[in-house]
């Protein structure tokens, strides 16, 4: 009896209960087993694998999704025309999700009620006259979006959106990819075969799902490599009956051709503009990730970058349009100016309608899971343990270095290459041996952006696998180094305790552990499927797993084709040393984030420590953008709002290319409801540090009598602006501590005064119970401890650097909170924690909450006299100052201006 159906008929049997427990899954799997042995039906399946298997699957979770919503001109609908709408193809897609994909039911739930809620927040199809609506959808890097966004094209062709176009990358193989997957999941059929609808259509995905009615839709384009748009293969479709699909790359030539042909057969002349229009066919254009190639990188809409302007003519010739682009990184997108329109363009896309962001499911291994989160506290940041997967490169600098030109010449590959295609092999073998037999595996080099660079690590790496699947084959008794001993040894050493570690850190029982006698017979059948492949614009190699049926496994050498939007099915080894320092860039380049049932311990990223401490930094900075988000949502803003206070928040400076950021040369940042601390400081001017050390002191004997706080802190209450204003104007920062440019804070304190804000401050002294006694302007303190971050050093002797980038230690934003304000705060907190759907409750507010109990008029300043004998940090006797301002929340925030040229942003963030 075949496992799936098994598989399945339990789930159906557990599908109206509302807690599975595991009493409750062996029950029901013991019921469907012995209904076969009474029926004399041979079954030889393993109870406690099929329990493993669903015990895991049900505990699968997902936290709500938040949104940024504005309304106007909106009209509600979809609830009252639910009940009468057919709903085929999402119920079919559904259906497939459930059986074929075996996606957890609740994940399903999640969607469905997700979908609905995208669906409702554009127009009726059905509604009459002109409407657009415009949106964007935020999710994580290989989370899931295609899946989302093919649930909403069933409901929408169910609705009755009639031409749905999806803009899929810049590379026919991720256009390709995507037009497959929405063959399995929209059309139900293979458009390599037939791109129009017909009763003998090739049955694929969810259209091999048995179903009483015929669900028709047409296609003008193909899954195959070249199917995209042309006008020649249009055939028989027309526009305004059956839902029609148009999967397209983001390409001027082909998106211009397409609305040449649109308006040439649907097309009739506007009276009052002149322009042709599209009247009665409403128009659903999904743009996946949307912050690539979309954003206008022009300085203006005249001279509008061509993708950006063909996008933007198509929605403008339609009447009734709605605009979505799916991305995991946001950062150009929020960046758009809102009000930009153009009488030939129309709108820019910035999505003003609404902004969704959807949290991953609980089984999803995203970066914060692979590099880890350091807890912040104050910004109500937890911190998550990395996962041991990953491995520290140390010998490529003379393979590959940092800097290189399309001219290096590489002649040999670095051991830790050799190691990790050993590891990749020893992966498909586990795999093998716990029943994957069938799935997909994939090994990623990414190396270099140079085309020539790449194909001379693709024939080394061909070469040396090559060479070690012969030694696998034949043996080599003869030889010192026999393969089948390293390989043991690797797995003994590597593999066996880093699944035990992760088994543990995840609490997965579906990651056993394997010995090596096991994982031993599968190597000669594992090494003799793998196959290696050069995946760049030089090259006829695909990764065509739609062709294996059985699986493919493949060790694929690239660049651009393998950095964005492409999934590589089974990613377990990643060797990439592809170096950017801006936010979108990196995170889309990690293709090794996603889901990886029963083998993430198999998984390993082969990288840079200098990458490591760049995602480390990501992390945290898209952990806070998403928290920014979910406050932002719980307070009712709207996403012109999120746009705003993204794009002058003083951390979220380094996010995107210059050129996206339009006119990004002048940046206007806000302090509102922020926390500007210092963290980086000159290590050994003494010179600098004596000065901020006789600043401090003469601004602590200028506040008068002082008295102690709950804490033993020094406290002054009341005081007048212009102290602080006097302290900042005299104190000298480190340039590299943005945060806390104190002349950029003098500013904004300045401007605030304007609208009688910030005119009454509380002023800190920070004492430590166990510092070193120090006395600071006839006070006796003790110092603060603070570790110098080494490991962000390594390169800079000369600074002094806050680990996690964080001076200031939890709730001290509280120190001049009353304890009622301190506990609403927390309430607060909580309250937000369990409308967004997360697990745990929290012991300390967040940072919003309290800056946010303050009053705008009120200012906190805290002081940190610190230690620098604290482990060595310096030889100096005079302590360093550090400093941080908890600003309020402001209705009336003033902005400042930061100078950043395009030439700066090339220089630190390598712009390619």
């Amino acid at each position: 009896m075949n496992y799936e159906m098994i598989y399945q008929q339990i789930k159906l049997m557990l599908k109206p209960e509302p807690i599975r427990t595991r009493e409750l899954i062996i029950t029901r799997a013991e019921m469907v087993l012995n209904m076969y042995k009474m029926s004399n039906i041979p079954v030889n399946i393993n109870l406690d694998d099929l329990v493993r298997d669903l015990e895991s699957e049900y505990s699968i979770w997902s936290a709500n999704h938040s949104e940024l919503t504005n309304n106007e001109g909106h009209e509600p609908w979809l609830d009252d025309v639910k009940s009468q709408l057919p709903w085929g193809f999402w119920r079919r897609y559904e259906t497939y999700l459930e059986q074929d994909k075996r996606m957890p039911t609740d994940n399903v739930l999640k969607l469905h009620e997700l979908t609905d809620s995208i669906l409702g927040k554009l127009e009726n199809p059905k509604r009459f006259g002109p409407w657009d609506r415009r949106g964007m959808v935020v999710g994580q890097v290989q989370s899931g979006k295609t899946s989302n966004y093919t649930g909403l094209i069933c409901k929408a062709a169910d609705a009755g959106y009639k031409l749905i176009v999806v803009l899929s990358g810049l590379h026919s193989s991720l256009r390709s990819q995507t037009q497959y997957r929405l063959d399995e999941g929209f059309l139900g059929r293979d458009t390599q075969r037939e791109r129009i609808f017909s009763m003998d259509s090739h049955r694929l995905g969810a259209g091999a799902i048995p179903s009483k009615e015929q669900l028709i839709a047409h296609s003008m384009t193909s899954s195959a490599d070249n199917g995209d748009f042309k006008k020649n293969q249009v055939g028989g479709t027309t526009l305004g009956g059956d839902p029609v699909l148009v999967v397209v790359k983001k390409h001027k030539t082909i998106l211009n051709n397409l609305l040449n042909w649109i308006l040439s057969v649907r097309g009739e002349a506007d009276p009052e503009s002149g322009r042709r229009i599209v009247r009665g066919i409403p128009l659903l254009l999904i743009d996946d990730e949307a912050d690539n190639a979309s954003v206008n990188t022009k300085k203006d809409d005249e001279n509008a970058s061509a993708i950006n302007a063909s996008i933007r003519k198509i929605l403008h010739s339609f009447e009734q349009k709605a605009y979505i682009g799916y991305t995991a990184t946001p950062y150009a997108n929020i960046f758009i100016y809102p009000n930009t329109d153009d009488e030939e363009l129309g709108p820019d896309l910035f999505p003003k309608s609404f902004i969704i962001n959807i949290p991953a499911p609980s089984n999803y291994i995203g970066p914060a899971q692979v590099f880890g989160l350091d807890e912040d506290a104050s910004l109500g940041i937890k911190h998550v343990d990395a996962l041991p997967i990953v491995r520290t490169i140390q010998d490529y600098h003379k393979f590959i270095p940092n800097s290189h030109k399309g001219t290096l010449s590489i002649e040999e590959l670095p051991e830790s290459l050799y190691h990790a295609i050993k590891v990749f092999i020893l992966s498909c073998a586990a795999r093998l041996t716990r029943g994957q037999e069938n799935q997909h595996n994939s090994m990623l080099v990414h190396v270099t952006r140079f085309i020539n660079v790449q194909n001379q690590v693709e024939e080394l790496v061909r070469r040396e696998f090559l060479l070690l699947q012969r030694r696998i084959e034949n043996g080599d008794e003869k030889s010192r180094y026999n393969i089948m001993d390293e390989l043991q040894q690797i797995w003994e050493t590597e593999f066996i305790p880093t699944t035990k570690k992760v088994a543990l850190q995840l609490k997965d029982e579906s990651i056993t552990s394997l010995s090596w006698n096991r994982v031993k017979e599968q190597i000669y059948p594992a090494v003799m499927k793998i196959q290696v492949r050069r995946i760049n614009g030089s090259a006829k190699d695909i990764l065509d797993y739609v062709d294996h049926k059985n699986g493919l496994s493949v060790i694929a050498v690239g660049g651009d084709k393998l950095s964005r939007g492409l999934t590589l099915e089974g990613l377990t080894v990643s060797y990439y040393l592809r170096g950017s320092r801006m936010y979108d860039t990196l995170m889309q380049m990690g293709r090794w984030f996603g889901y990886r049932p029963g083998y993430i311990d198999l998984c390993r990223i082969y990288t840079s420590s200098e990458l490591i401490k760049w995602y480390k930094h990501i992390s945290s900075a898209t952990e806070e953008l998403r928290l920014d988000f979910e406050y932002m949502a719980s307070s009712g803003r709207t996403p012109n709002d999120f746009g705003l206070k993204v794009r002058t928040h003083p951390a979220g400076m380094i996010v995107t290319g210059a050129s996206k950021m339009k006119n990004g040369t002048p940046m206007q940042v806000t302090f509102a409801d922020t926390l500007a601390e210092t963290t980086v400081f000159h290590k050994n001017d003494t010179t600098i540090i004596e000065k901020n050390y006789i600043v401090t002191e003469q601004f602590i004997k200028s506040l008068g009598v002082w008295k102690l706080d709950r804490s033993k802190n020094y406290k002054w209450e009341g005081k007048e602006v212009t102290l602080v204003l006097d302290f900042l104007n005299s104190y000298i920062g480190h340039p590299d501590s943005r945060r806390s440019n104190p002349k950029k804070l003098k500013e904004y304190i300045e401007k605030q005064q304007e609208v009688q804000e910030l005119s009454e401050w509380t002023i800190i002294l920070k004492s430590t119970q166990k510092g070193a006694p120090h006395e600071l302007a006839g006070i006796s303190l003790g110092l603060t401890d603070r570790d110098n971050d080494l490991n962000d050093n390594t390169n800079k002797t000369d600074i002094y650097k806050m680990i996690r980038n964080h001076l200031i230690s939890p709730l001290d934003e509280c120190l001049d909170l009353e304890k009622e304000d301190i506990d609403v705060a927390l309430e607060k907190t909580k309250e937000d924690r369990i409308k967004n759907g997360k697990k745990g409750e929290p012991t300390n507010p967040g940072g919003h909450y309290i800056r946010n109990m303050r009053k705008p008029e009120k200012g906190l300043l805290i002081i940190y006299p610190i230690n620098p004998s604290f482990n060595n940090i310096s030889d100096s006797k005079i302590p360093y100052i550090g400093f941080a301002i908890s600003f309020p929340g402001s209705e009336k925030a003033k902005s400042v201006e930061y100078l950043v040229n395009n030439v700066y942003w090339e220089e630190e963030f390598e712009e390619e």
